[in-house]
C-alpha cells in the first residue's frame, strides 16, 4: 500500500521524524510504520526492542503526546507501528507547527498558521474583535438600508428599526461576549472595512482592443453590503 494522507513509511527511525508525528497530530491523525519502504514492503528494524521503549518517551517529552507503539512481525522481520491520534490543541516541535496535508508534511507559517490556530480554538477571523472599534466606525446609511430590506422580507422584526445600533449588532451576532465589534461587523457595516482587510476592495477595468489598451480603471472600497450597488453604479456610468 502506498503512502497516504494518514500513513507514512520509514525504513529506520530518526528523531527528526518527530516532525511527522507533530504533523499527524495537528491534522487528522495517522500512522507511521518503521521498518517499511516507500511501497509498504517490510524491510525490518534490528533495534525494535530499544525503539519500543524510546519512542513513547521521546514523543511524550518532545511533543506532549501519548501514542501507541505496536510491534509487528512478517516473515521473520519486525517493524513498528506508531499510532498518532488527532490532537484537540495545537502541537509544535521546537516552536514550529507542522501539518500533514496529502502525503506531505508542511510547516504552518504566517496567515496559514494564524487561520489554523483560530480554527483550532473554534473561532474564525470574522469572530475576532477589532481593537478600538466603536459605533462611530459603522456606516449608518448602510445599516438603515439593511434594516429596510430585512424588515420588508420579515427577516427581522420591525421593532429592530428603533433599536440601539449596538443592540442590532448583538442581534446579528456581530459582537463578542465582551460587547466588542467583530471583524465581520466592520466588513458588513463599516465605514472603512479596508482598514482591517486591505483586500476588501473591488477593482474595475475596461480595455480596448488589446489587453494593453486600458481605457478605464477604478477601485471601489466599501463595506460588503453596499459593494454590489457601488460596483453596478460605476459600471453603468462607464458603459
Amino acid at each position: 500500500m502506498p503512502e497516504q494522507q494518514n500513513i507514512e513509511y520509514k525504513q529506520s527511525w530518526r528523531d527528526e521524524y518527530l516532525k511527522w508525528v507533530c504533523g499527524f497530530a495537528n491534522a487528522q491523525g495517522g500512522r507511521i510504520y518503521i521498518g517499511l519502504d516507500d511501497k509498504g514492503n517490510v524491510t525490518g528494524v534490528d533495534d525494535y526492542k530499544k525503539l519500543m521503549d524510546d519512542l513513547p518517551n521521546k514523543i511524550v517529552q518532545q511533543l506532549g503526546l501519548v501514542v501507541d507503539v505496536n510491534l509487528h512481525e512478517k516473515s521473520g522481520q519486525y517493524y513498528l507501528e506508531v499510532i498518532v491520534s488527532q490532537s484537540t490543541v495545537p502541537i509544535s516541535y521546537h516552536g514550529v507547527h507542522h501539518y500533514r496535508s496529502g502525503s506531505t508534511k508542511q510547516e504552518l507559517k504566517g496567515t496559514a498558521l494564524h487561520n489554523w490556530l483560530l480554527k483550532k480554538s473554534g473561532k474564525s477571523w470574522g469572530d475576532i474583535p477589532v481593537a478600538g472599534a466603536t459605533v462611530d466606525d459603522l456606516d449608518m446609511e448602510t445599516i438603515q438600508s439593511f434594516l429596510k430590506k430585512a424588515i420588508s422580507k420579515d427577516r427581522i422584526p420591525s421593532s429592530a428599526a428603533e433599536e440601539d445600533v449596538m443592540l442590532l449588532m448583538k442581534r446579528l451576532n456581530l459582537l463578542t461576549k465582551d460587547g466588542e465589534l467583530t471583524h465581520a461587523a466592520i466588513l458588513l457595516f463599516g465605514k472603512y472595512p479596508y482598514s482591517i482587510s486591505p483586500t476588501t476592495s473591488f477593482k474595475i477595468g475596461r480595455f480596448g482592443k488589446s489587453s494593453s489598451d486600458l481605457l478605464f480603471q477604478d477601485i471601489i472600497e466599501t463595506n460588503l453590503l453596499t459593494m454590489i450597488e457601488k460596483v453596478m453604479e460605476k459600471l453603468v456610468v462607464f458603459h
